[in-house]
């Protein structure tokens, strides 16, 4: 049956638009179709044995009635908002379902697009397309009534984490700039469609979507920034050119609405907010989460997607090439939530997993909640990428990521050899001692490791963090001589501190943000130098030394610890 939330004040609205298509004598419980007035007669059946009384009206009951041949009464109409036309060719393909309150308009989707995802992504760090739960309590929202801001605010150097936009299939898009802050598209990240996967395995864009006018029509925004003002295509709305872009890739219309524009160079979509945004540890606030299914791995240095696609329902592969060797990773995604994973690399080894979900966020199927998202759509027929208008540059590679659960972080994260690293500062329930956060003394934890390798000259140490769409570092030493195989606690002198991310060389004590338990890792690197080459001190965080140390890494070993915030 072809469900619709409806008000009542739509059902009298309803009552009034054709006396011909309401007249209909019986109540048919067969699936109505888009000519037949059993459709109108199923909406009334919905809506009178839910006993439905929100002030809501679904995308679908517009281009339904136009279907019909009618046309909702004009106070029909008025219930449904203006922004509700760039998602209702995508709400009539299922690919996402809206609704609306007086405030926000509400966006759900599994987060995975109908067309080919992945193919041209080079120093692949792993991932895969995985649906997300962007579900009730977790969906996307969208303010309705967007308010200028006294102070509008660049996203250059800002916003890095999380979406700033939405684009009308329900699928995130982020800041141009990576969580490194450099272009994401310039240095070639993306994929034929200007996505790819964070490290929750989850679809989104970094530069407009403006391949969805073929599906949308030209004239409708091709997304939503999170302010709740539109983006459009190259074109104005009337198929005029663009002119007059302010520095946030926005300008007035000639009624004095706002609106943001694609462009093919930076910024290409929204440069930042026009309109009032909160920002909260890096991101628009609030916005749905991802969550990851399975561990992350490192970056496989120089694979490059070569093709992704269904091989039966709910069953995908995704191939690599490795300088002219073929690699797979084939999963099947169940209906109870789980992924069964077969990795076969370049030399032919398979190697088979079985993931499952350790947390239900919203939309996690408890009742009165929407079921599990369905596996991601094949892509459709014709649906080609986006024309490119330069060659894209090598991608440089992204950062490894954390497990969530204690249970996944314990298997190796690379077919490195393995580093056995404990630490006296974390207890027997693997949390860390509250003198090494923000609580207590600040001090940094106690470490120590062995089984290093013949040929160690050096270690390094990181402690690291990772959320769903940002790594975070809280420490960094390298140049450690390999006869040392501790570190004290709030100990000094002892290899070269690297920078955190406030860019400063110190150990920066966890002081998490936001209720819950959440996972931290120090891990231990081997390395074949005594010095690394290549990593001046301006470059030494994090990324630089991953970076500086995979030709070099001959063993490594992490320890996750656990730290929740004092009230």
């Amino acid at each position: 049956m072809f469900r619709i939330t409806i008000s009542h004040a739509a059902l009298l609205a309803l009552l009034i638009v054709s006396s011909a298509a309401l007249a209909h004598p019986g109540h048919s419980h067969r699936k109505p179709t888009a000519k037949s007035p059993d459709a109108v007669d199923s909406v009334l059946d919905v809506a009178a044995d839910e006993k439905e009384s929100d002030e809501q009206i679904a995308v679908e009951l517009p281009l339904l009635l136009a279907q019909l041949d009618q046309k909702p009464s004009r106070a029909a109409a008025e219930t449904v908002p203006e922004m509700a036309k760039a998602f209702a060719a995508f709400a009539k393909l299922k690919a996402i379902s809206t609704r609306w309150d007086d405030r926000f308009f509400y966006v759900e989707s599994n987060g995975i697009p109908d067309h080919r995802m992945m193919v041209g992504i080079t120093a692949w760090q792993q991932q895969v397309p995985l649906p997300q739960k962007y579900f009730g309590e977790n969906s996307w929202q969208i303010p309705r009534h967007p308010v200028p801001a006294k102070n509008p605010q660049s996203a250059n150097g800002k916003f890095l984490r999380g979406a700033i936009a939405l684009a009308a299939n329900g699928i995130p898009i982020f800041n141009p700039l990576n969580n490194r802050g450099d272009d994401s598209y310039a240095i070639g990240e993306l994929d034929e469609f200007g996505g790819h996967c964070g490290r929750a395995d989850d679809y989104h864009y970094h530069i407009a979507p403006v391949h969805l006018e073929k599906t949308i029509g030209k004239g409708l925004p091709i997304a939503y920034a999170l302010d709740g003002y539109p983006i459009y295509g190259y074109d104005e709305p009337d198929g005029s050119p663009v002119v007059g872009l302010d520095a946030l890739n926005g300008h007035k219309d000639k009624q004095g609405n706002y609106h943001y524009h694609a462009t093919r160079k930076y910024p290409y979509l929204n440069g930042g907010f026009f309109g009032e945004v909160v920002e909260r540890d890096g991101q628009v606030d609030p916005q749905p989460r991802a969550e990851p299914l399975r561990p992350s791995l490192p970056p496989m240095r120089d694979a490059k997607i070569t093709d992704f696609k269904e091989t039966n329902p709910g069953s995908y592969v995704l191939t690599y090439d490795v300088k002219g060797k073929k690699g797979t990773v084939s999963y099947t995604l169940a209906t109870d939530g789980t992924a069964n994973f077969s990795f076969t690399d370049t030399t032919g080894k398979t190697t088979n997993e079985t993931y499952s979900a350790k947390r239900r966020g919203p939309g996690g199927g408890k009742k009165g909640q929407p079921p599990p998202p369905p596996p991601p759509p094949p892509p459709r027929k014709g649906d080609n990428p986006p024309p490119r208008d330069e060659k894209r540059p090598p991608r440089n590679d992204d950062r490894p990521t954390a497990s969530t659960t204690r249970e996944e972080s314990s298997k190796p994260r690379s077919n490195r050899p393995q580093l056995a690293v404990t630490s006296s500062s974390v207890d027997a329930k693997g949390f860390i001692s509250i003198d090494c956060t923000c609580d207590g003394a600040s001090q940094s934890p106690a470490v120590e490791w062995k089984d290093a390798p013949q040929g160690t000259k050096a270690f390094a140490v990181s402690l690291w963090h990772t959320a769903p769409d940002q790594e975070k570092s809280y420490w960094l030493i390298y140049n450690i001589p390999a006869n040392v195989t501790k570190l004290a606690k709030n100990g000094k002198g002892v290899g070269k501190l690297g920078l955190n991310d406030r860019r400063r060389a110190e150990y920066d004590p966890m002081c998490s943000k936001g209720p819950g338990v959440k996972e931290y890792h120090i891990t231990v690197f081997a390395l074949s130098a005594e010095q690394i080459p290549k990593l001046s001190p301006d470059k030494a965080n994090r990324t630089g030394l991953l970076e500086a140390i995979k030709d070099i890494t001959l063993a490594e070993g992490t320890l996750d610890f656990q730290y929740e915030r004092k009230k």
